[in-house]
């Protein structure tokens, strides 16, 4: 017993200080885009039909709708020094699909709008996870937050076997039709307040298998959305970042 005691003083301290340090994020990580759309004005140009989901669009002026964006970095590297580039802000999640779109000027991410409904919960928020024909990266990224690490249940978040047990959805995924009904069936399970975030640009818009006739295009188009976290997949930290907004821990 010694040993091991001994053994854990040694490792330390594991958990992420987030969200009261900033985190530290890969070097590759490629966060919310920023946009310049003097350097667009100014005759650099890139071209619509570069983005595989159709996320972005350079008419009068450039944006990327990060519902739709798969972070691929193509619009970046078309023109090596045009209007569009990664930045590395985590901080991508809204409450309102119409704000994940990203103009010159970039509206704040991560609303709390639905925060009156969150207090019905206190101190815990129970979530019933469903993967709607996900690849599964999203959902491993969703079930990293569980690891020592990131420790979701510090927060009062954790995950439950069953909806009849749960306060909301987290879903991933551009639902299938196959999971269209288990989708609302596990939806209607759920007691009222009820919240529902989607996560990945599968669940947002379809993402890559967007318009495909085998899917439904995203999770809004079958239940009520009170999140979207972009991203294919998004970083745990941003998944734990809107989560928290959402419930009003982080301002």
């Amino acid at each position: 017993m010694l040993k091991e005691i001994s053994a854990r003083i040694k490792q330390g301290y594991k958990t992420s200080r987030f969200p009261r340090e900033k985190p530290v994020l890969p070097g590759r990580f490629r966060g919310c885009p920023v946009i310049n759309n003097s350097k667009f004005e100014n005759g650099e140009k890139i071209h619509d039909n570069i983005c595989p989901t159709g996320a972005l669009s350079c008419k009068k002026e450039c944006s990327v709708d990060l519902a739709k964006c798969i972070f691929c970095g193509a619009c970046e590297s078309d023109c090596a020094k045009g209007p569009i580039s990664f930045s590395n802000n985590h901080s991508l999640a809204a409450s309102r699909k119409e704000d994940l779109l990203v103009t010159g000027n970039r509206p704040s991410r991560a609303t709390v709008t639905q925060y009156e409904k969150c207090k019905a919960f206190g101190k815990s928020l129970k979530l019933r996870q469903v993967s709607a024909g996900g690849c599964n990266a999203c959902e491993l990224d969703t079930n990293v937050l569980t690891t020592l690490f990131f420790d979701l249940s510090r927060f009062g978040v954790q995950f439950v076997a069953s909806p009849r047990h749960a306060d909301g959805l987290l879903v991933t995924g551009p639902v299938t039709k196959n999971m269209e009904y288990a989708l609302k069936k596990t939806y209607d399970a759920i007691p009222e307040p009820k919240l529902v975030i989607a996560v990945g640009a599968c669940s947002l818009s379809g993402g890559i298998y967007r318009d495909h006739p085998e899917t439904c295009d995203g999770v809004d188009t079958i239940i009520p959305v009170d999140l979207y976290i972009p991203g294919c997949p998004p970083h745990p930290i941003t998944i734990l970042d809107g989560i928290l907004r959402l419930l009003g821990k982080i301002k």
